[in-house]
């Protein structure tokens, strides 16, 4: 399935509960997503976040049903170790 790297950007400082994790999780499995990991950006506004998805529309939709933002979305190939490019 294609990876992709999604920008959030929020007009307030992200604080997510469990419940909000669970109830994003949820909207993600019904749309065919799934959430790998994040990072949070030192200022808590924005977050970038790895995925799983069919495809950005799939994204889209959850990120609508959610209620999150999903400002841009990128199509990403698979990790490459820093290693391998000479890091």
């Amino acid at each position: 399935m294609p990876l992709y790297v999604i920008e959030r950007r929020f007009a307030d400082r992200l604080e997510l509960s469990a419940d909000d994790v669970r109830a994003i999780d949820a909207v993600n499995a019904d749309e065919g997503v799934s959430w790998l990991f994040s990072f949070i950006a030192a200022d808590r506004l924005r977050t970038y976040c790895l995925y799983e998805a069919p495809s950005p529309d799939a994204i889209l939709e959850a990120a609508r049903r959610a209620n999150v933002p999903a400002d841009e979305i990128v199509e990403v190939s698979k990790f490459v170790p820093a290693e391998a490019i000479g890091g």
